[in-house]
């Protein structure tokens, strides 16, 4: 999923200083997941901008929807009777949700309520570690299916690099070493030398560094 964590309430505030009538948006997606962007966050962030406002003696009127997806235009045309009527959107679903609510609405003046921080999920309650990269070419089955481009510090695939220890990463101790974890894995099941066949060089053509990227599944498309 993706993992958000919310912006300080004080920039929100900051962004939003000279408008009076605020629509709070959020989304039940992975933000309401990680407990950033569902409908009680939305009802937390919205007290929070009432009271501060209040507390600078100005009275503001709050707009609280939560949609199923933020990134799905049938769930964004849901706000179509009250965002014209917002002078300012704060989304607080990932960074896809404000950029679909600015393209739908072209007068929306839309601000982000969170950071998105990576793709990942939950290691304890509370706890959520990233996992993937999104390069687009999946190799994880050559590591005994664990990611070293998204879980190495220096997405190094040829072997562990001279800077781990006891198994941590010389960045942090509290950082695993991928390839510790990768090379242990392979010796459990016996694939130790498949590490050392080799491999023709990823392509890196369907990542981030080519531009935006699409994908069209011929079947769905009308």
């Amino acid at each position: 999923m993706i993992v958000a964590e919310q912006k300080p309430v004080k920039e929100i505030l900051e962004m939003v200083k000279e408008c009076s009538r605020i629509l709070v948006l959020g989304c039940k997606g992975c933000v309401t997941v990680c407990n950033v962007g569902g409908a009680k966050e939305v009802g937390i962030l919205a007290a929070s901008l009432k009271i501060a406002a209040r507390k600078a003696g100005r009275t503001i009127t709050v707009i609280e929807r939560t949609l199923e997806r933020q990134c799905d235009p049938e769930y964004v045309d849901e706000v179509k009777d009250v965002i014209g009527d917002a002078e300012a959107t704060i989304s607080i679903a990932c960074g896809v949700g404000p950029q679909f609510l600015s393209e739908r609405y072209p007068e929306a003046r839309v601000y982000p309520g969170v950071n998105t921080m990576f793709m990942g999920g939950a290691t304890e309650h509370g706890v959520w570690s990233e996992r993937c990269a999104g390069c687009g070419q999946c190799v994880i089955h050559h590591y005994g299916g664990l990611c070293p481009i998204a879980r190495c510090s220096k997405s190094i695939q040829n072997g562990p690099c001279g800077g781990s220890d006891f198994g941590k990463c010389e960045i942090s101790k509290d950082v695993d070493c991928i390839w510790d974890k990768i090379v242990a894995k392979m010796m459990q099941q016996g694939r130790l030398d498949e590490l050392v066949e080799f491999k023709p060089p990823k392509s890196w053509t369907t990542a981030r560094d080519g531009g935006p990227r699409r994908m069209i599944r011929e079947e769905l498309v009308t």
